[in-house]
């Protein structure tokens, strides 16, 4: 695909660079293999979980919380299917966060499942996130692989998000490992009657936590929420400053800045110079009024 960096290669992750967390499981694999990078130390993974017949109530809550986690130190791990599985690393990927796939092959691209999310793959690789796998780099999934996988995405996380799953759906047993492993089990609530409601409804029942919005996972995870700023803008900024600092309300990636400036500026029949945004995103910076943090820009 077109302005990707060439793959990082496949290789072994020695076991001095586990996260730590995976250690702790029972049936702890012999051996993984990553392309790309883990995150940074410090940063809390979030697993997110839900059925491949991904509904579109299932699509925006998905991508409505992990939008709201922006800037901060979360990581998405999720297993590279089809649904909700390829929604959660796209929205990650939007916010600014970093992604970790777990495919139940190996990591080589002749392996790598389903193939319309091969490209998927790539773009995790290529902006700072990792493919993480147990299997050699040319294993070929079985069915068999997939339920065992699942056990290394709830191992990697912090907390486990289900979105969606129905009676019969795998997502059921890995919202089951969360407990077992003595994770966090986060899950939306849904229409009364949907049959994609039962799993999340099921566990919220059972004790775990219902999450309507961003704030919930970052108290699941411990993480303080930032502080709005309630500063008024400052007399003498230009317009395109005066542009981003409105924006800036709630943390901001940079492609969502210029999203934003370009509805703007449709809206009021003006033009928009990227130049002059990224230009202003600067000053501002340099000013001390706003600052870049996990992929995100808030102000100060």
């Amino acid at each position: 695909m077109s302005g990707y960096t060439a793959p990082m290669e496949v290789r072994e992750l020695k076991r001095t660079e586990w996260p730590k967390q995976l250690l702790e499981i029972p049936q702890i694999p012999p051996r993984l293999w990553i392309r790309g990078s883990l995150p940074t130390a410090g940063t809390k993974i979030l697993a997110v979980v839900g059925s491949r017949a991904m509904t579109r109530y299932g699509q925006e809550a998905c991508e409505k919380l992990i939008a709201g986690l922006a800037g901060y130190p979360v990581s998405i791990v999720s297993g590279l299917a089809l649904g909700i599985d390829a929604c959660a690393h796209k929205a990650a990927l939007a916010a600014g966060l970093h992604t970790i796939a777990i495919p139940g092959s190996g990591l080589d691209d002749s392996v790598i499942g389903p193939r319309t999310n091969l490209g998927l793959a790539k773009e995790i690789v290529a902006k700072g996130g990792a493919l993480v796998s147990e299997h050699e780099p040319h294993h070929i999934a079985h069915p068999y692989d997939f339920p065992s996988r699942n056990r290394l995405m709830v191992g990697l996380a912090d907390a486990v998000l289900v979105i969606e799953a129905g009676p019969k759906s795998g997502t059921l047993i890995t919202a089951r490992l969360a407990s077992e492993y003595n994770r966090d089990l986060l899950c939306i609530p849904h229409r009364i009657g949907d049959p994609h409601a039962f799993g999340p409804h099921l566990f919220i029942r059972l004790g775990a936590a219902l999450v309507t919005e961003p704030l919930h996972i970052l108290e699941a995870l411990k993480i303080p929420p930032r502080e709005t700023s309630t500063r008024t803008a400052p007399t003498d900024l230009e317009e395109a400053e005066l542009e981003i600092w409105g924006m800036l309300e709630e943390p901001k990636t940079r492609d969502e800045i210029l999203r934003a400036s370009t509805l703007l500026s449709i809206s009021a029949g003006r033009p928009a110079s990227t130049g002059e945004l990224l230009t202003a995103l600067v000053a501002l910076e340099l000013r001390g009024l706003i600052k870049e943090e996990f992929g995100a820009w808030h102000r100060l």
